[in-house]
């Protein structure tokens, strides 16, 4: 055991020398970031506010949103940029030019294609840093000047060898690698007698502040002007510099200096009190090999590192302490300590003071609290209550989970809710004697009291009580206003204590409590103005911090106005700790824990202006222009860029189109989804405290889709009009079936009358039928009677002549009895009457229709058609019409000419068919 607990002390020492710092908020970049290489040798911002960088092949571009990438022609690696106006120079092996951004776009011009410049001993030379004097810009390389001025350039040769040159008031000096530092004028170089001892020292940074010059060597430190000579720097962290190599140095303003090194990262310096901040790779940094230091807009540090780049808002009121190593964890609780904190995680009690993290002997576990009461610091901690006082740490009793530690205003005792209820003390002196209100056996998370006698506690998983005791603080009663009140959802009940008056934040709705109907109250104030939000963390009598939508806003309260003050996501994004995330102040410097550490801030509540905006929009990684056309369905793309990188940078909201609802635009990127046709409108808003003001609005088109396309309206069309056409034919159809089927019923109910009217009038109609019938065999014997009459008067007559032929022979009286038979047996006029008269009774029907048809035919054409339908030759037709057998045929030639016949068709078919 003896042995465990050595190994253990051995570990909380480890942790104990493990150097930890309130440090500003650092962004670094990686190769996954800007897909690029690993060295980054040069850093400049352009006036466009994007940041330009040299990243061994590739020229990087960066506007805070968007990272852009680009080579050079020949494909050299970039050694540095520097930007004059709205042209970015670069400097490369054997070429240097410059870069203008058009349509989005950087395009690179040559100043050194087919210029010769790099021949002879300039064969092998590389451009590694770029800076202008006079109005002149000037390309170093180690061994050259090339001097570009009036668009031509002009080629100066250095004496010796150089690691930079350097403009320091208004001069320009080259430091040589053997033989010290000289002044360049008019190509010339004139060493520097007075900077003697620098000789066979590398320079890599001269700087002046306040009229002291700096030269910072690579592996010697730093040296001072004093005198007109030049003396080591009188700073302890000089001595650590020696051991360091220097690469590059630059002042910040006149108090701050920063001195990036190849091994331990970047040193800020506080020429004030001479302290410093090492920021690294234990830290903060993602690789401790400082090439370059570059400055933005704010004045903020950009760093270019052996592998990837870093933004240092080292201007920022924001600080960041983050454990790395794990060994702190979730920090739930902190008070301020002389040069530094006390911490209170879920991993034990730790001491932080002098840069360095110390983990409390015996500590180890939950810490839900930390009162600072004078000297004492009384810790709520899993295993009971605890004191921290002159750097010992006792612990007092055990009573468990003391969440939350409060001092009454009316009994002038404190109390502490816990795992099992809540204890009274009567002072902090003695915490070993406390008294337990009533059998309360509820796990109390917070408490708060605004009457004597009285608290308001919740618990720690749901419920809201009103607690009463007596002035023995025995209990008298417990109520579960949640319970009473008829709210079924009370998880995560939170109190808020506001200018003397309790709040309840209860399932999103805000209330307070009326006494006098002893009920919930929704409140009017607080529910308009901080609905919908998931935390809300007190801070001051005048200020207090919610938690809506994922941001932190502080909220200030002047002149009964509320006035809400963005933090930044960057600074605790991923961090907070859901329903235990404090405030703590230190003087004017507030503390916020988080899941690694904390970070601090300070109340300002200045006012907020605004700031330039713009918006590029991308569309299939192209930029959008007026004569963009975006597809329907498709996404797009918005950087919307600030002329800030750092603090400084508002926390923006957005609409788009008629949309009331305001967005949080996160890291200055938009991405829109699902977009209707049109024209689309978005519009950027900035939070002045109080309202929401436009800053800008972008505009860009979306085209219809494609089943709305011209073609396909007018398809549309056409299909549309062949469903009405065809709905109209087939309802047209169904109305004509209707109408049959109607037809269909009116036919058999007029059949079913019919056949009604059939059976009453068949008796009549046969008689009808029988009576017609008669007649028409009376007319048919009539007519066949006529006919034996004429045959039987003709074979009578034959009969007579042929005897008369065998009884004469005198031929006179031959003929004479000839004519007299003839005569005999001629048919008389009445015969013939009647017979004619049969016959037309007969073809009545006939003879109607060939009247009616042909109207100029006589009684005796009539006759002749009759004897033609009768189907008789003209032989036959002659006797019975009393004319010669020629004259039936002539008769027989006018007929057919009268009613228009051919000689080709047959006379007797056309009469039968008539």
């Amino acid at each position: 055991m003896k042995k465990v607990f050595f190994y253990l002390q051995l570990l909380v020492s480890t942790v104990a020398v493990q150097s930890q710092e309130l440090l500003p908020f650092v962004e670094n970049f990686t190769k996954s970031n800007y897909s690029g290489d690993n060295q980054v040798w040069s850093v400049a911002q352009g006036n466009d506010n994007a940041l330009y960088f040299a990243n061994n092949h590739y020229f990087l571009r960066y506007n805070g949103v968007r990272w852009e990438k680009y080579e050079l022609p020949n494909k050299t690696i970039l050694r540095s940029v520097f930007v004059d106006g709205d042209k970015v120079y670069c400097g490369s092996y054997n070429e240097f030019g410059y870069w203008k951004r058009v349509d989005g776009i950087m395009i690179y011009t040559s100043l050194t294609k087919n210029k010769n410049l790099f021949t002879g001993v300039s064969i092998n030379e590389e451009i590694w840093k770029i800076f202008k004097h006079h109005g002149v810009i000037y390309f170093q390389s180690f061994n050259e000047l090339f001097v570009f001025a009036n668009d031509t350039i002009q080629k100066v040769r250095i004496p010796f060898q150089i690691s930079y040159c350097f403009v320091v008031d208004n001069t320009i000096y080259a430091a040589s690698v053997k033989n010290g530092v000289y002044r360049y004028n008019n190509k010339t170089f004139t060493k520097v007698h007075q900077w003697q001892g620098l000789e066979n020292n590398i320079v890599h940074a001269i700087a002046k502040n306040k009229g002291q010059a700096y030269i910072f060597t690579q592996k010697n430190g730093v040296f001072v002007e004093e005198n007109n000579r030049l003396v080591p720097w009188n700073n302890a962290l000089n001595e650590a510099l020696k051991k360091e190599i220097i690469i590059t140095a630059k002042f910040i303003d006149s108090n701050r200096l920063a001195i990036g090194t190849a091994f331990k990262g970047l040193y800020v310096i506080d020429l004030k009190t001479n302290s410093y901040k090492n920021i690294n790779r234990n830290n903060s940094l993602k690789n401790n090999s400082v090439l370059f230091i570059g400055f933005d807009k704010e004045n903020d540090l950009w760093l270019g590192l052996d592998n990837g780049i870093s933004h240092i808002e080292i201007n920022s009121p924001f600080g960041i302490f983050s454990d790395n190593s794990g060994v702190l964890g979730s920090v739930y609780t902190m008070a301020s300590l002389e040069n530094g904190y006390l911490l209170g995680s879920n991993h034990g009690i730790f001491k932080y003071q002098y840069k360095q993290l110390q983990l409390l002997p015996n500590s180890q576990g939950q810490v839900w609290d930390i009162h600072k009461i004078g000297a004492k610091y009384i810790i709520g901690h899993n295993d009971g209550t605890f004191i921290y006082e002159n750097g010992v740490l006792e612990k007092v009793n055990s009573i468990s989970g003391g969440w939350k530690f409060l001092k009454s205003d009316f009994d002038n005792n404190y109390l502490q809710a816990n795992y099992s209820g809540i204890i009274v003390y009567d002072s902090p002196i003695d915490l070993t004697k406390y008294k337990i209100i009533g059998n309360l056996t509820k796990p109390i998370k917070n408490i708060a009291q605004n009457k004597p006698r009285e608290l308001w506690a919740v618990d720690n998983y749901k419920s809201l009580y009103r607690i009463t005791f007596n002035s023995a603080y025995e209990l008298e009663n417990v109520e579960n206003i949640t319970q009473k009140n008829k709210i079924l959802n009370d998880y995560g009940v939170k109190i808020f204590d506001f200018k003397n008056e309790i709040l309840f934040f209860i399932n999103g709705i805000w209330y307070n409590f009326n006494s006098i109907s002893n009920k919930l109250e929704r409140n009017a104030i607080f529910n308009t103005n901080f609905a919908n939000i998931s935390e809300i963390i007190p801070v001051n009598s005048s200020n207090f911090i919610v938690l809506k939508d994922k941001l932190l806003y502080i909220i200030h309260h002047v002149d009964n106005k509320f006035s809400w003050e963005l933090l930044p996501e960057k600074y605790y994004e991923g961090k907070i700790i859901n329903q235990d995330t404090k405030v703590f102040t230190n003087g004017n410097q507030l503390l916020m824990n988080l899941d690694d550490g904390f970070f601090s801030f300070y109340l300002n509540n200045k006012e907020v202006k605004p700031q330039k905006i713009t918006i590029e929009g991308y569309y299939q990684g192209k930029i959008i222009d007026d004569d963009t056309y975006v597809d329907y369905n498709q996404s797009v793309i918005l950087d919307i860029i600030s002329e800030f990188y750092g603090y400084n940078r508002m926390g923006l909201f957005y609409t788009l189109n008629d949309s009331k609802n305001l967005v949080p635009v996160k890291r200055e990127n938009i991405i829109l989804n699902n977009l209707s046709s049109g024209l689309q409108e978005l519009k950027v808003y900035f939070n002045n405290g109080e309202r929401y003001i436009l800053l800008t609005n972008y505009q860009f088109k979306v085209n219809k889709p494609w089943y709305f396309s011209t073609l396909m309206v007018l398809l549309y069309i056409v299909l549309i009009s062949g469903i009405f056409y065809l709905y109209y034919k087939w309802n047209k159809i169904r109305y004509l079936e209707k109408l049959k089927l109607k037809e269909e019923e009116l036919k058999h109910q007029k059949e079913i009358i019919q056949l009604e009217m059939d059976a009453k009038n068949k008796l009549k109609l046969q008689e009808f039928e029988k009576h017609i019938l008669e007649v028409q065999i009376q007319a048919k014997a009539s007519e066949v009677a006529g006919k034996s009459l004429s045959i039987a008067k003709q074979s009578e007559m034959i009969e007579n002549i042929l005897n008369v032929l065998e009884g004469e022979n005198d031929i006179s009286k031959l003929k004479s009895s000839i004519k007299k038979a003839v005569k005999t047996n001629a048919i008389n006029k009445n015969e013939w009457a009647s017979f004619e008269k049969n016959l037309l009774q007969s073809n009545e029907e006939f003879v109607q229709r060939l009247s009616k048809k042909y109207p100029v035919l006589t009684s005796k054409d009539i006759k002749l058609c009759i004897y033609l339908k009768m189907n008789l030759s003209s032989k036959e037709i002659a006797p019975l019409m009393n004319i010669s057998y020629r004259g039936v045929e002539l008769h027989r030639y006018r007929l057919r000419k009268k009613i228009g016949l051919s000689s080709v068709d047959s006379l007797s078919k056309f009469m039968i068919n008539t």
